[in-house]
């Protein structure tokens, strides 16, 4: 490692995990850009930190940051078990694989699932409305989105419980030995999937679409690639929008003047799920970035090969960008927010994300007038590219 100094967030784990916010306010009091060695990584290793909003919006646009670890020798177990994929290609791999998919996954695709999300939210709403109490995570955050993302992709009932232990193992690691067993299940798992697809023939589902479909130069997914987008599509897919109902219902109930606004104008309710995109959002830090070419970022010198995190977290309570930023208010101009990237890597499934988020937290908000917490949140889940917690206990 060179001379320069690093940070060890180590000493900050148990903090970050409770309140991320109140570390990285100390890092951009100090500057947009640190060298890091985050939680539990190797004494020897370090990346750069970027905490800074406009550093950041420009980061996750500037072509010299790859997200192909290739480019610099670096891999990665999720990519060698299961396949490449949107967030570890850049162009013209990137282009093409998000071409082939934005043809299967379309705004009118998304649009269509508006009732069926409605009739989730109202059948799982239905089975605890009684009880008077529950945990939100578990009757509501969790079974919604894996419900959608699984019928959207045509993934049969499976053991639900069984895919969220490997997902968030994926996700939000407790330790090595049990993420690889996780990608390792993951991998059987979507090779089987994909295999019982092609034999079965075509069927009205995303997976299936992406299984035919094909550019107008004749180019399709590679049985890698489908594993590889298959994935994508179901972790991400569900694993965030999970955190943003989680953490969305949350910062309202905790704010119980934020909360009697949208009771009282309900119109609100699509700049209340933007705001908390911004104020909690599910991703707390980017996926790693590699310098392809030496660059400065703020006068920072970063080398050729480095590592760098882009903290979306971090960027959106940068008090230059938003006025008194760790305020949680539902009228606030969020524009620009980062919580689904920015650049040619912006979420493909932004649009299912806000429509699953409006849909859950407007029904829930309808169907429970006098929703409150109902004791402590659960911890916080573990590791710095996750921000949700494992459970949130709310009563009516």
């Amino acid at each position: 490692m060179d001379g320069q100094h690093v940070l060890d967030l180590g000493e900050f784990e148990d903090t970050l995990r409770r309140d991320p916010h109140a570390v990285y306010a100390r890092l951009r009091e100090q500057g947009p850009v640190h060298r890091v060695r985050l939680p539990g990584s190797d004494a020897d290793y370090a990346t750069w930190l970027i905490v800074g909003y406009e550093e950041a919006r420009a980061a996750l646009a500037d072509p010299r940051l790859a997200k192909d670890g290739g480019r610099i020798g670096a891999t990665f177990l999720d990519e060698e078990m299961i396949g490449k994929h949107l967030l570890a290609a850049d162009p013209p791999q990137h282009t093409r694989l998000r071409t082939l998919v934005t043809r299967a996954f379309t705004m009118r695709r998304v649009e269509r699932l508006r009732p069926r999300i409605q009739q989730i939210t109202d059948d799982l709403l239905d089975a605890v409305m009684p009880q008077g109490h529950a945990d939100l995570i578990d009757a509501l955050a969790f079974p919604l989105p894996i419900t959608v993302i699984c019928e959207l992709l045509g993934v049969p009932d499976m053991d639900r419980a069984e895919f969220r232990k490997m997902s968030t193992e994926v996700v939000a690691p407790t330790d090595g030995d049990t993420e690889y067993a996780a990608v390792v299940r993951l991998a059987e798992y979507l090779t089987e999937l994909i295999e019982a697809k092609q034999a079965a023939g075509p069927t009205d589902d995303l997976l299936s679409d992406l299984i035919r479909t094909t550019a107008e130069d004749g180019d399709r997914l590679s049985a890698q690639e489908l594993r590889g987008m298959a994935y994508l599509l179901l972790v991400a897919g569900h694993e965030t929008t999970v955190n943003l109902i989680g953490n969305g219902v949350h910062a309202l109930l905790t704010h119980p003047g934020q909360l009697a606004a949208l009771r009282a104008d309900t119109s609100l309710l699509d700049g209340a799920v933007e705001e908390m995109l911004r104020y909690e959002p599910p991703v707390q830090n980017a996926t790693f970035r590699y310098a392809a070419e030496p660059l400065e970022i703020a006068g920072t010198a970063i080398g050729q090969g480095e590592h760098v995190v882009v903290g979306l977290t971090a960027a959106q309570r940068d008090g230059d960008r938003y006025g008194d930023p760790d305020r949680f208010d539902i009228r606030r101009d969020t524009r620009g927010h980062l919580a689904f990237g920015h650049g040619i890597h912006f979420c493909l499934g932004a649009p299912l994300a806000r429509l699953e988020g409006r849909i859950a937290v407007g029904t829930l908000l309808e169907r429970a007038p006098g929703l409150a917490l109902d004791g402590p949140p659960g911890e916080w889940l573990p590791g710095m590219l996750m921000r949700g917690m494992r459970s949130l206990p709310v009563r009516w």
